[in-house]
């Protein structure tokens, strides 16, 4: 098990981790060191307990932060997934609804579709594209 020395606010800490794991450490420690460098710089000189602490509790609340942002924006993509559902079940029923038309008109006859349901169905494919190219982009 490899043994690193981890430097956190200026002072120096042996760590052991799993094999493989020793960049991922150092970047934690990084991490770490960067916010006791901020606590340091407000508070001056502390105890090395008490500027891990500090610097620990700095990270959980930046961590927090970012899973509030997170679940907001997995909100988000629900509802847009949500809008893009009901966008695709209207299209589908406004396709099927033509196709009944086209069915019904005399063999005869062609069948002119209004200018309002195919302008209808242009801007309701417009919109499903709009939103799934905005669910492509966020989860990319």
């Amino acid at each position: 098990m490899p043994e690193l020395i981890v430097k956190i606010g200026g002072r120096d800490f042996p760590v052991a981790c799993q094999e493989g794991e020793e960049p991922y450490l150092q970047a934690a420690a990084q991490m770490l060191d960067r916010e006791a460098a901020v606590i340091l710089g407000q508070v001056g000189r502390m105890p090395a307990e008490r500027t891990l602490l500090m610097a620990g509790l700095m990270l959980a609340d930046k961590t927090a932060a970012l899973e509030d942002d997170l679940q907001s924006a997995n909100e988000k993509l629900a509802q847009m997934e949500a809008s893009l559902t009901a966008a695709e079940e209207r299209l589908a029923d406004r396709s099927r609804r033509i196709s009944q038309l086209e069915q019904a008109a005399p063999p005869t006859e062609v069948a002119v579709i209004p200018a309002q349901v195919t302008d209808g169905l242009a801007e309701l494919a417009a919109r499903a594209e709009a939103i799934a190219e905005r669910l492509e982009t966020k989860s990319a």
